[in-house]
């Protein structure tokens, strides 16, 4: 049987000297280095047989196939079941100041690290993103797919298409800045799930690649 990949592709490295946990917020674009992560993550899937691909509507996720669809010479469509997590702590540099958590406003935010208590649930993030990516492979059949979005939703996916548990170390997560989670499929079947990091010689930093704690610092 014929095979259809979709490439899982996480956006490249943002310009937030700040340190901000944006998650959905407007306006963080690719810093210079992440457009290089991003031409070299194109650069891996050009030559592929790619007939669709797919965005999340953030800024740093357009920026990030743009050189792809450029080489391509493709359109993207535009998916908000990809978009970032939704993170109560958006806005906050909880990242870079944990101790901001020691607040007595933000402990209700941390009863449940299984669910987690302080975001979206990983459940709800599984089935948007497998919904996006079961359409992609459709729109896709017998060729290959590109969806564009952020690192939890990409690990979520990829331990819900492994069968195994969402609930995990943030700091474990396999999934570096501008890196590819490709979904194989045999018709509507997982057969495989491969990984690669196009762009691994540029992540300025193991700690920065493995992203924040609450799963959107980046």
């Amino acid at each position: 049987m014929t095979e259809t990949i979709v490439h899982l592709v996480r956006h490249g490295e943002v310009d937030n000297p700040g340190g901000v946990l944006y998650g959905r917020m407007p306006g963080f674009h690719l810093s210079a280095l992440g457009r290089q992560m991003a031409q070299r993550t194109a650069a891996y899937l050009e030559g592929r047989d790619i007939t669709h691909l797919v965005s999340s509507p953030l800024e740093r996720a357009q920026e990030t196939i743009e050189p792809l669809a450029e080489a391509l010479k493709q359109p993207v469509r535009l998916d908000d079941r990809v978009i970032e997590a939704a993170n109560d702590f958006e806005g906050l540099t909880v990242g870079k100041h944990p101790k901001q958590l020691l607040n007595p406003r933000f402990w209700s935010k941390l009863t449940n690290p299984l669910k987690p208590s302080w975001g979206e649930p990983y459940a709800e993030i599984a089935q948007r993103m497998d919904l996006a990516t079961r359409d992609a492979k459709d729109a896709a059949e017998d060729h290959e797919a590109v969806i564009v979005s952020h690192q939890l939703p990409v690990w979520i996916a990829r331990l819900h298409f492994e069968n195994k548990r969402m609930w995990h170390d943030p700091r474990r997560r396999q999934c570096t800045l501008a890196s590819v989670t490709s979904i194989v499929f045999a018709g509507d079947r997982i057969v495989r799930v491969e990984y690669a990091e196009p762009a691994r010689d540029l992540l300025p930093s193991a700690t920065e690649a493995a992203g924040s704690a609450m799963g959107s610092a980046r």
